[in-house]
């Protein structure tokens, strides 16, 4: 590998500002009810979540079913998108004013937990049936020995594959069913050579936890084990990105700086979707928004490629999401109805679709499953097929360690640019977690 890339002269400059999660104290909440009993008057509810048009539309018809089946109680929609979701939950939670239900993501469900933010599900079992769902899924919406959150669904992470690009290019797809690293490399080249350079193979991660986690487990490694401290050896990380620079130096990828200009931007602007790049990593589960915001294109998804000495069951069902209620609710009834109705109501699994995952319910996934097109089709396919291979689901983000995004991003930044080597940025950024997470402890 070269020592110098010429990525300093092409810096476009990013803040990754650190969004830390700042609530009032431990016990947000109040004591908790066992087994509250739901009113007979008249009954507001909050309900936030974070996501495109298409989800905000999908959840407030699922809201107006809720509401017609429960007429005393209303419920005032929140919703935004991911930019600035949990800078407004940080401050209307200090300010004990957390919705009475949320959409939460696991890299913030600890955080919130562990500083009495949310309802002990344990505590509504009377109004909440969670029995569709198996232990294994309710466990990815533990922290410690109690249950926090209701996941949505999951999804392993995949290679999205524009095929048209391969085609229009006259390079043939490469054979997923066991591709090497290298093959998959040789094919990004080849591609960006066949296309004169006016497309690149591949949009190379870097900077998010998922793929991390991933190339942690391929390489026998994990981000942070079950006490929620920092696990992964620096090397695993260093090589990470190691090999994000290989695919940048060998045309691959694109340069350093183009990729610093799209980071951040909305799906519908990214590279995989414009057709400036024909492979990305991505959570599978999105492969039906990839492909509609790019219906002039045809997509694939495939497993990531391996080594002789990759280490088995690499992949695993990360939660896409979950549903959550506050510990403040002041109707925590009417709470765990809601997330008994968006768990149960198979009315829901049909206006949502695919939309955050593959249904954790296997009622909901047999309600989806005739319903949806092409692309869900083949999105569930995959997640099925690769749930035969996935391992064990890793622990989830520790309390203190829900910036790692931003931390990601920012030491990426600086291996891209040269202001640091891949063991340098890995070293520092690790110890800056390792302090994050002591501190809030």
């Amino acid at each position: 590998m070269t020592t110098s890339r010429g990525r300093r002269t092409a810096r476009a400059g990013l803040a990754a500002g650190t969004s830390a999660v700042v609530l009032a104290s431990c016990g947000v909440g109040a004591n908790p009810v066992m087994n509250p009993e739901l009113s007979e008057g008249e009954v507001t509810i909050t309900v936030n979540w974070w996501g495109a048009d298409a989800r905000t539309q999908q959840t407030l018809e699922a809201l107006e079913l809720f509401e017609e089946e429960y007429p005393n109680i209303s419920v005032e929609p929140q919703y935004s998108d991911w930019t600035g979701y949990w800078d407004r939950m940080a401050t209307t939670t200090a300010a004990g004013d957390m919705a009475d239900v949320s959409q939460f993501d696991q890299l913030y469900l600890a955080s919130y937990a562990e500083r009495g933010a949310l309802m002990d599900l344990a505590t509504v079992t009377n109004i909440l049936d969670l029995s569709a769902l198996g232990e294994n899924v309710l466990d990815t919406g533990r922290v410690g020995d109690a249950l926090f959150a209701v996941p949505t669904g999951a999804t392993t992470n995949g290679i999205l594959i524009n095929t048209t690009l391969f085609e229009r290019h006259g390079v043939p797809l490469p054979d997923t069913a066991d591709w090497t690293w290298d093959e998959f490399e040789s094919a990004a080249i080849e591609l960006t050579e066949a296309s004169g350079g006016e497309v690149n193979g591949v949009s190379p991660f870097g900077g998010d936890s998922f793929s991390l986690t991933t190339w942690a487990r391929q390489h026998g490694d994990q981000l942070f084990d079950a006490d929620g401290e920092v696990a992964i050896d620096p090397a695993t990380l260093a090589a990470y990105w190691e090999r994000e620079l290989d695919l940048i130096d060998s045309g691959a990828a694109p340069s350093a700086g183009h990729l610093s200009e799209v980071q951040g931007l909305p799906l519908d602007q990214t590279d995989l979707v414009t057709g400036r790049t024909a492979m990305g990593f991505i959570p599978a589960g999105q492969f039906v928004s990839y492909q509609s915001a790019a219906p002039d294109f045809d997509y694939a998804l495939a497993n990531w490629p391996t080594d002789p000495d990759t280490s088995e069951g690499f992949q695993y069902l990360k939660p896409t999401m979950y549903w959550a209620a506050a510990s403040t609710s002041e109707h925590p009834a009417e709470a765990a109805l809601l997330l008994d109705f968006l768990t149960n109501d198979t009315r829901v699994a049909e206006l949502f679709g695919l939309d955050r995952g593959e249904p954790a319910n296997p009622a909901f996934r047999e309600a989806v499953e005739p319903l949806l097109d092409e692309p869900g089709r083949e999105s569930l396919a995959f997640t099925e097929a690769m749930s035969e291979e996935v391992g064990p689901t890793p622990p989830i983000t520790p309390n203190g360690a829900s910036h790692i995004e931003n931390l990601l991003v920012r030491y990426n930044q600086q291996v891209l640019f040269d202001d640091a080597t891949p063991q340098e940025a890995a070293d520092d950024l690790l110890n800056e977690l390792r302090d994050s997470i002591n501190a809030a402890g």
